[in-house]
């Protein structure tokens, strides 16, 4: 037994001998069993790398030799198996050949582990990833502790699994079940994975020495194949179900701008009925998407998550969070808070508000918590509050009231004289500068914007606003808490709209534009889906809510006036109706459970153009290089980062500015020329294009 951090592994019997390698270390027990320990040096988790990969190889070399009576391989890292690939090797990589002998080389170590001659045992905590679930497909058995989850994450970098897992996979588990989860990145826990036949046994940690001696005496009834896993052999079965499967791929991912699901499929249709066939086909196929630009811009995009986590800092010490506002933001900021292990208390001048908050809580909790004890518990830590009597002990009270300037002072005033010593006030505001929110505080230093993006529970963007007096050390709290609630924070400086909304205000104030010149909605929002967003501005500004498009579109235009398309008076017209979108059930579209209804509109009958695409998403690229220029953020990658995970912009693009990189900054500049000759000064480039790299 060993203690690692705060959890006790079972890493096998006092053994009767040791073999040092720098990433693993190989013993053997008293019943001739030998235990091979992943643990990559100086790293918190396991990863496979080029350099492992080669050890391991000597591992099993000195294995072959020793003739062990069994080998039971599991991680030594509290984190969990193996969390998949070193993804640092697969930036910038533009030769196929040289992938595919790279992957060959690993190939021959992972068929060599599964070519032992001996029983072969993976016990699997925490993730088991990519290609960690490769290597744990190789061996004869799969042993999961409760906590255990596996998955194939490569589609989300552009790529399908590369050291084997394709054939592996689908031979164990049915495809209809197995190719899914290759094909979309999600995540099972042990339970499913014993139902699907991925892992034999489920078990305790303290029983693990029991569960690899039944493995290993051969008592463990093991996972076969099951009788649709036969029928799949043949190629027509397969074609039938690929057909199926395309559809569903594209209903997700169009193959222009996503071609690994639709490489998957053709690798398994063509070759799924002979295993060294796929084997041998699979190198190839990963190594052509390794290189593509899809892939390498979906990697980018996960460095810049990783860069944009280590922003958060560590140390958070905010316990108790204090909603001010039960709306569809607030609301949904304080289900988000509470989920993830915070104390809330939720305020609202009405009961009804938060009642409908705590029904959307509920039914988050019921999605994003597996157990139903954690969904009681998060909805114990969500409490309502007519009173606002969280004020007084709240670490970190969140405004979230409707935008308008004398609202948000008025909720200030009750607030302040209430709020403990060292509390954090932050503003959801997504557009008024704090310097006038400011202005009738008492002590404006512990002022800071914390400003969440709709939906909240899928977007991972919090912007974090600081003015010129912020409080530093508040301001790191801030940054701690985000990353503390899963949240990926953006330091940025108070301005109007400060980052996100400025940049995606002109692209939703320019398709209302295009609406007044009598093109279909559907067909703009068709513009914007052709370049790879997720939705169209159209459905978009109804997702946010017309009355808030509205209000930062005013807000916006007060300070850049001409650099945005005019508000149309009908916009006002439907505001003040009511028709204010998703959270009223009609803006532009019907609304229906949270989904747009675009079914009722009429068939588009004209193609977007390649100047309505330019017309919509150049000037997103053109505020991001003002906002550096302005020094709003003071990082490029960081602008990308946060326009993709605070807007869902285009990831396999790599972000506005890495866009812009890639078409080439003076086409971009002379696309906007040629849109302010034809449409007006709002398309004006930016100064900041000249000295952008």
């Amino acid at each position: 037994m060993n203690l690692l951090g705060d959890r006790v592994l079972e890493l096998g019997p006092k053994p009767d001998v040791v073999s040092a390698y720098r990433n693993f270390k190989l013993t053997r027990d008293a019943d001739g069993v030998a235990w091979l320990l992943f643990d990559r040096e100086g790293t918190s988790a396991n990863t496979l790398s080029a350099d492992l990969i080669e050890e391991l190889d000597k591992v099993l070399t000195e294995l072959e030799s020793q003739r062990p009576t069994g080998l039971v391989i599991r991680s030594a890292k509290t984190s969990g198996f193996i969390a998949g690939a070193d993804v640092n090797a697969f930036r910038g990589v533009s030769d196929p050949g040289a992938v595919e002998m790279e992957i060959g080389r690993a190939h021959a170590v992972i068929n060599r582990l599964e070519e032992l001659k001996i029983p072969t045992v993976a016990v699997v905590h925490g993730f088991c990833l990519g290609g960690g679930l490769e290597v744990a497909l190789a061996c004869q058995m799969r042993i999961a502790i409760e906590d255990a989850r596996f998955g194939f994450p490569e589609v989300m970098l552009g790529l399908h699994p590369g050291l084997g897992g394709t054939a592996r996979f689908t031979q164990l588990v049915n495809p209809l079940q197995s190719m899914p989860l290759m094909l979309t990145g999600k995540t099972i826990d042990a339970r499913k994975a014993k139902s699907l036949g991925l892992v034999d046994a489920v078990t305790q940690e303290r029983h693990v020495l029991n569960a690899v001696k039944d493995a290993v005496s051969g008592r463990l009834k093991r996972t076969r194949p099951g009788m649709f896993n036969t029928l799949f052999g043949f190629g027509s079965v397969r074609g039938f179900a690929a057909s199926r499967m395309r559809r569903e791929a594209a209903k997700a991912a169009p193959q222009e701008h996503y071609p690994a699901p639709y490489a998957l499929i053709d690798l398994w249709e063509k070759h799924g009925g002979d295993r060294m066939a796929m084997l041998r086909a699979e190198q190839p196929s990963f190594a052509k998407l390794m290189v593509t630009p899809t892939a390498q811009n979906l990697i980018r995009v996960f460095f810049l998550r990783e860069q944009m986590k280590k922003l958060a800092g560590s140390g958070n010490r905010i316990e108790h969070v204090h909603v001010i506002g039960a709306g569809a933001m607030g609301g949904d900021i304080a289900a988000w808070c509470a989920g993830q292990d915070m104390r809330v208390t939720l305020a609202d001048m009405k009961p009804e508000p938060i009642a409908s908050a705590i029904k959307r809580a509920a039914d988050l909790f019921g999605k994003i918590l597996r157990k139903r004890t954690s969904v009681r518990d998060a909805l114990d830590r969500l409490i309502p509050d007519m009173q606002a009597e969280g004020v007084r002990n709240a670490d970190l009270i969140i405004e979230a009231v409707p935008e308008k300037l004398e609202l948000k002072q008025k909720v200030y005033a009750g607030l302040e004289p209430k709020m403990k010593p060292g509390a954090i006030l932050a503003t959801n505001t997504s557009s008024i500068p704090l310097q006038d929110l400011r202005t009738t505080l008492a002590k404006p230093e512990r002022l800071l914007g914390l400003h969440f993006f709709n939906p909240v529970s899928r977007l991972q963007l919090v912007e974090v606003v600081s003015h010129d007096g912020t409080d530093t050390q508040l301001l790191k709290e801030a940054l701690a808490f985000v990353g503390a609630i899963d949240r990926l924070p953006l330091p940025v400086k108070s301005s109007p709209g400060f980052l996100v909304n400025r940049a995606l205000t002109p692209y939703m104030l320019e398709a209302m534009l295009m609406l007044d010149e009598k093109i279909d909605k559907s067909v703009i929002d068709a513009a914007a889906k052709k370049f790879g967003m997720p939705m169209g501005p159209i459905e978009l500004a109804d997702q946010v809510g017309l009355d808030i498009c509205l209000d930062v579109g005013d807000m916006l235009r007060s300070k850049f006036g001409e650099l945005l398309p005019p508000t149309p008076a009908w916009l006002r017209d439907k505001v003040a109706r009511g028709e204010l979108g998703r959270k009223s059930g009609k803006g532009f579209y019907v609304w229906k459970d949270g989904k747009a209804d675009t079914s009722s509109g009429l068939p588009a009958t004209t193609e977007p153009t390649a100047e309505m695409i330019d017309r919509l998403i150049l000037p997103i690229s053109n505020v991001c290089v003002a906002a550096l220029r302005e020094g709003i953020v003071d990082n490029a990658d960081a602008v990308d980062g946060a326009v993709i995970f605070g807007t869902g912009y285009a990831p396999f693009r790599g972000g506005p500015l890495n866009y812009a990189r890639t078409r080439g900054v003076d086409n971009v500049v002379a696309a906007l020329d040629a849109l302010t000759d034809k449409f007006g000064g709002r398309f004006a480039p930016d100064a900041g294009w000249e000295n952008f790299k």
